[in-house]
């Protein structure tokens, strides 16, 4: 037990979700968190506790957010699905069918399905730039397609932490006319009531809890050019932190949002392309093309075998629950969604304490395995 404060809804039976979730707690491992599942349509587990500061002055209340870094990804996806579901050929239209500066330095044939599955030789940039660029989304977008790939794309992958979400926007934009942040405040998480956002308004800067970095570095094995790109230069990414990063759309990195919020979202994945509140984003058929495995094998920028649909991550190193089939994605410092179509279930964990893992925090871990031992 805990004298942490620590508040929300447990259906009966899910009882141990709320031990696990204390447990974490206890063991020192964290300063504020909530975690969310639903199975069903239906919510079970809404939990959250400790605090949104580092002060633990300020209880983390149910509508503190915090930003869930990398997990954005799944929902991002989401977006890009909807908007290539009028394309003629989907997923295997040419990026620079919408976007023709991508075709620059050999990239014409790159498709928009091996883009967003991290297969375009681009995960960051290997000659140094103004950190201040990834502040400016359509500048760093066309910086983006001005690059050389750094393997022939569409021949091995390797995860895009950051460019991925620039060049995602960039699509979708190019298509619809609007951003990713814009569509989801206006078609899917506005109406449906969903407190999750990429692009926060100043309106909402004090529900954000304070972020606690990591103690360590990622284990990112040999720093090769791409992971040096991605992940260790100086200007491979902006300072993530402060009004100017939270109000701008990144939609690889900046969402933010409750765990209950994010877990609505990933519902689309477990239950046909229908969200908590009973909207559907996209056809099943769509669904099918967003969840099919694209890219599988050995990741030339994290240190693991990885598999990616066109967004998404597949459970292939179990981290998300035992199913292999189920879909997730996890967030620099320890946030993690997943989906399991088998069961209709969704959950997500976001927390204020970062971690040095980079899929599969421990943390969320413990609390998909208590929620699978209640099924």
């Amino acid at each position: 037990m805990t004298d942490t404060p620590i508040s929300g809804f447990v259906a009966p039976g899910f009882e141990p979700v709320m031990d696990a979730f204390e447990a974490n707690f206890a063991s020192g491992e964290e300063q504020g968190a909530g975690f969310a599942l639903r199975i069903g349509g239906e919510t079970l587990v809404d939990i959250r506790g400790g605090w949104a500061d580092r002060q633990k002055e300020r209880v983390w209340e149910e509508d503190t957010i915090v930003p869930i870094y990398s997990a954005s990804k799944g929902i991002s996806a989401l977006v890009l699905a909807m908007a290539v579901e009028n394309l003629p050929a989907g997923y295997e239209t040419p990026v620079c069918d919408v976007w023709p500066e991508f075709a620059a330095e050999g990239k014409g044939e790159v498709t928009i399905g091996q883009m967003v599955s991290h297969q375009a030789g681009l995960p960051g940039f290997a000659e140094e730039i103004d950190p201040a660029l990834w502040l400016d989304p359509p500048a760093c977008a066309a910086a983006i397609a001005a690059l050389p790939p750094m393997w022939p794309p569409g021949s091995a992958h390797g995860y895009h932490p950051l460019t991925w979400g620039y060049m995602l926007n960039e699509v979708v934009t190019r298509i619809t006319g609007r951003t990713v942040g814009t569509i989801l405040k206006e078609d899917i998480c506005g109406p449906a009531g969903i407190d999750f956002q990429i692009g926060l308004p100043e309106k909402d800067e004090p529900r954000v809890g304070d972020m606690l970095r990591p103690r360590s570095l990622a284990p990112l094995g040999e720093i090769t050019r791409p992971r040096r790109a991605a992940f260790v230069s100086k200007w491979s990414s902006p300072d993530r932190a402060g009004r100017a990063w939270r109000e701008i759309e990144i939609p690889s990195a900046n969402g933010h949002g409750t765990a209950l919020g994010v877990a609505s979202l990933y519902e689309a994945y477990a239950r046909g392309g229908q969200i908590a509140g009973g909207q559907t984003l996209i056809r099943r058929d769509t669904l099918d093309a967003l969840i099919r495995p694209r890219a599988d094998g050995p990741d030339l920028v994290l240190p693991m075998h990885t598999k990616f649909g066109a967004g998404i991550m597949i459970n292939c190193h179990g981290k998300f629950g035992p199913n292999p089939d189920t879909l997730g994605h996890s967030g620099w410092g320890g946030s993690m969604a997943i989906a399991d179509p088998a069961r209709e279930l969704a959950a997500a964990y976001v927390m204020n304490r970062q971690s040095a893992s980079l899929v599969g925090d421990p943390r969320a871990v413990r609390l998909v395995e208590a929620a699978y031992g209640c099924l």
